[in-house]
């Protein structure tokens, strides 16, 4: 009977390979793991509300409040009243070029981790994360 414990130290421990190794390469597009996964995030959902880009990027909503702020800042996306009180997020063109500029970086990063797995492998990983996760795959 495989260790819960040790299943789920290794499943931290890629995930933290994942995020140094994105981090370390995003900073050559411009742009830190965070800010690129906001950015993503925002490129998948445009319009969305800043509470459901911080389930998204795996946030709390001051935290997603604080690095989109950031991000207005530095000109990659803007804010705009939404129904109610609802504030709506969109890239700029300077926000879809940091987006497009990671793209490739994170399918590189990613690609070179799952290497060693056969497409049939990563397919029965994927569907074993979704049922953890509690997704259905349809």
């Amino acid at each position: 009977m495989a260790d819960v414990q040790a299943l789920g130290r290794r499943i931290k421990q890629v995930q933290y390979r994942h995020h140094r190794a994105l981090d370390s390469r995003l900073a050559a597009v411009g742009t830190t793991l965070a800010q690129w996964d906001a950015v993503r995030a925002i490129g998948r959902i445009p319009g969305a509300s800043a509470h459901t880009l911080a389930i998204e990027t795996f946030q709390s909503d001051q935290a997603f409040g604080t690095l989109a702020n950031r991000l207005v800042a530095q000109g990659l996306i803007d804010r705009r009243p939404g129904r109610g009180r609802r504030i709506e997020h969109r890239l700029t063109p300077a926000g879809e070029v940091i987006l497009a500029a990671g793209l490739p970086v994170a399918s590189a990063v990613l690609g070179a981790s799952f290497a060693g797995l056969s497409e049939e492998e990563r397919s029965i990983l994927l569907d074993l994360l979704l049922r953890i996760a509690g997704e259905d795959l349809s």
